[in-house]
């Protein structure tokens, strides 16, 4: 992979081949997409790999990434260092990804790599490298080095960075950034593509205005310039980008609602509509896209959100953050946001983004990205339970029955977070024989409800008669 700069970020990207001739009979692989490859009726050694991880057949995989309903998102210099891809969509379980990044008030490579290694190991299947501080390439290149899992940016963070305001930003400036990123193996970015001039005033009336970032960064350059979005205006070209490494869109939610009281608003829907728009643009230019989703939504309103953006996205893969079903709960938004993200990932949400109990608040370390993570596979987990996916169960049930045979040692193995279950444990009962013992500290030795029903299920099968008698010995009979 070419070395990059700064310079490099804000050069114009150079020509690029057009999309595939479909007609063609002999393409190269290569130099293909997930989708363009799908499209054309082949299984990739990704798509391969992806069905082996989820247990479905290649082939299902492969006409879902054709479909458009599932992404692979995996950079070409990505996979060069050791990316294991992984699956998006309805068909796969339910993933979540983890942010992690610095800030302009704190900068360091090795905290984060920390948070990346906190968040892979305890099961985020995506990470997102929000830097906003110092050392932007530096931190990127290191994590992309690092991960075994896809990485997401958010390109204008980079873009805003290298200006002294937002309306210096230029339209090749943003996109020698999304190449610059691409190059260095990026394998998903947000890009508000989808946030128009005509949709700004439409936020005048909300209690929290536009909390998107990059969104308010957005609005911000359109009304100082008088002119559309340039993400939007140069999407075509954007695509061209995105094609040559295979980064997979993820259209930004700019206009996402940041507190009950916005949500499901005439300025969210007029996004998400564009943003459907912009879904089928990039895959007819060959292109893999997700679609980012609301962060802040009452919990009657959540199924009709994802159902909107089935229909207006064509099924695109809904990548949602939270959502928040209350504003009440500083410190415990990890909490609140991962009882809307079940219930997102319940009515279609193929990925979650997770929330820390750091959001609002400040930015997350380490132990806020191991909070939130845990929240998140519970929720994901949950969803995928609830949708019937196949063998989803099979854990729980599992873990049930070694709680009932007070199986400790397997209960901590089958746990999401061993580690805790077995210190909560130890707490009050650290001694090894009770790790075999038929009782926890809650009931003690003498009123255990599972040691209770098993007697009562003993007396069940005595009263019916259905006791088993230990074999007599040989030649005692007669």
């Amino acid at each position: 992979m070419r070395p990059s700069t700064a310079g490099d970020a804000l050069s114009p990207p150079h020509r690029r081949p057009t999309p595939l001739d479909p007609n063609d009979p002999r393409p190269d692989p290569r130099i293909m997409t997930q989708i363009e490859q799908a499209r054309r009726g082949l299984v990739s050694p990704e798509m391969k790999f992806v069905a082996r991880r989820e247990g479905l057949r290649p082939e299902l995989v492969r006409d879902e990434v054709a479909r458009g309903r599932m992404v692979i998102p995996a950079n070409r210099e990505h996979l060069k260092l050791g990316l294991q891809p992984m699956g998006i969509g309805l068909k796969a379980a339910c993933k979540i990804n983890a942010n992690i990044g610095n800030s302009a008030v704190t900068s360091d490579i090795g905290n984060e790599l920390e948070k990346l290694r906190s968040a892979v190991d305890l099961g985020a299947d995506t990470v997102m490298d929000l830097s906003t501080g110092g050392e932007i390439d530096d931190i990127r290149r290191a994590v992309i080095a690092a991960s075994p899992v896809p990485i997401g940016t958010v390109p204008i963070y980079q873009a805003i960075q290298q200006v002294k305001k937002p309306e210096d930003i230029t339209e090749e400036g943003l996109l020698g950034v999304v190449e610059h990123q691409a190059r260095q193996g990026v394998d998903y970015m947000t890009i508000h593509a989808g946030i128009l001039r005509e949709f700004v005033p439409l936020t005048a009336h909300r209690i929290t205005g536009i909390v998107s970032r990059g969104g308010s960064l957005m609005a911000q350059w359109m009304m100082a310039h008088g002119r559309e979005n340039p993400f939007y205006n140069r999407f075509d070209d954007l695509c061209d980008i995105m094609r040559e490494y295979d980064v997979t869109f993820s259209l930004g939610d700019s206009l996402r609602p940041g507190c009950l009281a916005d949500a499901s608003d005439e300025a969210q829907f007029a996004e998400l509509k564009a943003m459907g728009e912009l879904t089928r643009r990039a895959k007819q230019r060959g292109c893999q896209v997700m679609v980012e989703g609301p962060g802040h939504v009452p919990m009657d309103q959540i199924a009709m959100n994802m159902e909107k953006q089935a229909f207006e996205c064509d099924e695109a893969p809904f990548y949602v953050l939270g959502p928040l079903v209350t504003d009440i709960a500083p410190g415990y938004d990890h909490i609140t946001s991962a009882i809307g993200a079940a219930m997102a990932g319940w009515y279609g949400a193929s990925m979650l983004c997770y929330v820390t109990p750091k959001e609002h608040l400040g930015l997350p370390e380490v132990e806020d990205v191991r909070q939130g993570v845990i929240a998140y596979k519970i929720a994901a987990h949950a969803a995928d339970v609830a949708r019937h996916r196949e063998g989803a169960r099979d854990r729980d049930d599992e873990l049930s029955r070694a709680r009932y045979s007070f199986d400790w040692n397997r209960q901590f193995e089958l746990s999401l977070d061993p580690q805790t279950a077995r210190r909560m444990h130890d707490e009050t009962l650290p001694q090894e024989a009770f790790k075999s013992a038929a009782f926890c500290s809650m009931c003690g030795p003498k009123f255990c409800s599972m040691r209770i029903s098993e007697d009562i299920r003993r007396h069940a099968r005595e009263a019916a008669g259905l006791v088993v008698l230990e074999p007599e010995p040989a030649g005692a009979a007669g």
